[in-house]
């Protein structure tokens, strides 16, 4: 896993001596695609004792300016991979078809716990 912590290199390409190893609280999480299947979430504990909703799988995405939970078709288009398109994995900026039509995921799945989207497009 990475840490989210500085470089260990310099500018000039030398190293930082360290004064301390990582901690397991700096690194950074596993990636999770969220799938397009009947829903499934996943609570997690996070620092502090509080928790973060993560979805696994989803079918239904809140579409805006509507309002309404509309049924996820398939995915169209997504800039973060285009093997996602195939897999039909939805991250934010995907862009999903719905019953409304086609609509641009604007939340993190993995990280709020739902899918909310904007229509970029109506049927």
């Amino acid at each position: 896993m990475r840490a989210q912590t500085k470089s260990n290199k310099k500018a000039s390409g030398g190293a930082y001596h360290k004064s301390r190893k990582k901690k397991v609280y700096e690194l950074a999480g596993d990636f999770h695609p969220v799938k397009l299947a009947p829903s499934a979430k996943k609570i997690l504990r996070t620092q502090g004792g509080n928790r973060k909703v993560r979805v696994l799988q989803a079918d239904k995405a809140i579409v805006f300016p509507v309002g309404k939970v509309a049924k996820i078709i398939t995915v169209k288009e997504n800039a973060a991979n285009p093997n996602f398109v195939r897999m039909n994995i939805i991250t934010k900026g995907a862009v999903i078809e719905t019953e409304l039509g086609l609509a641009r995921v604007t939340s993190r799945p993995g990280q709020h716990g739902l899918i909310n989207a904007k229509l970029v497009e109506k049927k």
